[in-house]
């Protein structure tokens, strides 16, 4: 069957009901991760392992989520091969709905804490976690501003008046081949990405790439303007984050991305160097709309791919993982 991309999403959405994983649903899980763990070992199309000493393409923790957060990035080498001592860092989480985080809309404040943690310990002279909030921004970032504040009172911010963004072009822009970012991103030395993973209505699913639209000021004309997953990958050619966590310890599996739908309880962190390896791996291990898809069934993550941002063939990428 050829690839395609996933629309409509209704006649693959589940009822809305927002609930944890059930019994069974928890033990189908932990039985396919033991599956995925059993063909990685058997030589499968899945990621390979990565050798001793061996930096892997993608790293997996399985457990709790902060110290998952803190092995997933060490298994790449460790924060200090992406911040440097006196670099200016911008952390991107979806902070843009005011649920908590059972509802998996957002990313788990605990999860960005650590990862701000992680920076400060890696020498990095300034640490912000930024985006433009879909709802009031006091309530979108109140639990990720609590969870940080012991690393100060600015570092959360939530972004939405034009002075703070800056009209930029997009050389390798296809189709949207200008917008305006936030400043504070331009003038920042790292990127990472901490997007939660969700399904999404008129994406498919809201990773890495679908979330740097969190960044720019108008992400409207994404929607109206033009193709939303061409222009996804065209803003993902300017915002390339240098390190991708994504925060799958719950995932928004159907009626993203506001939800509320079905959450399930997975326990588990990606991280990568690779934007388009991180969504193409969280895309394939994990369960949307009832059902597995494949990484190439997403249309941006596809187009992404083929214009060479990134690599969606994870059963070629080197893998490691550990459980905590």
């Amino acid at each position: 069957m050829p690839p395609s991309p996933l629309f409509p999403f209704s006649e693959h959405l589940e009822p809305s009901a927002r609930s944890p994983m059930s019994r069974r649903g928890f033990l189908r899980y932990n039985a396919r991760l033991l599956l995925w763990t059993a063909a990685i070992s058997a030589g499968l199309r899945l990621p390979r392992p990565a050798a001793a000493g061996e930096i892997p393409d993608i790293a997996l923790a399985v457990g709790d989520r902060v110290p998952a957060t803190r092995a997933a990035v060490g298994l790449l080498g460790g924060m200090g091969r992406f911040v440097k001592t006196g670099l200016k860092v911008v952390i991107k989480p979806n902070m843009s709905f005011a649920g908590g985080p059972e509802d998996a809309t957002d990313t788990n404040p605990e999860v960005v804490r650590e990862l701000v943690a992680m920076c400060r310990e890696a020498g990095a002279e300034r640490v912000r976690v930024l985006d433009h909030t879909l709802r009031r921004e006091e309530r979108c970032i109140e639990g990720v501003q609590k969870a940080c504040e012991v690393h100060g009172d600015d570092i959360v911010q939530a972004v939405s008046r034009s002075r703070f963004f800056k009209e930029t072009p997009i050389p390798e822009g296809r189709q949207m081949t200008e917008t305006d970012v936030m400043r504070e991103v331009l003038e920042a030395d790292v990127l990472i990405a901490a997007p939660v993973a969700k399904s999404h209505s008129g994406a498919g699913v809201s990773l890495s790439m679908k979330g740097m639209m969190g960044l720019v000021y108008n992400r409207g004309v994404m929607h109206s303007r033009y193709d939303l997953h061409e222009s996804i990958v065209d803003l993902a050619s300017l915002l390339k984050p240098a390190l991708v966590v994504v925060d799958g310890s719950r995932v928004l599996s159907t009626n993203g991305p506001g939800g509320p739908g079905r959450v399930l309880k997975t326990d588990t962190i990606i991280a990568s160097a690779d934007m388009v390896a991180a969504d193409a791996q969280a895309v394939a291990m994990f369960e949307w709309y009832g059902r597995k898809l494949q990484p190439r069934n997403v249309k941006h993550i596809r187009i992404a791919h083929e214009r060479g941002l990134g690599r969606m063939d994870v059963e070629n990428l080197r893998l490691k993982q550990v459980q905590v």
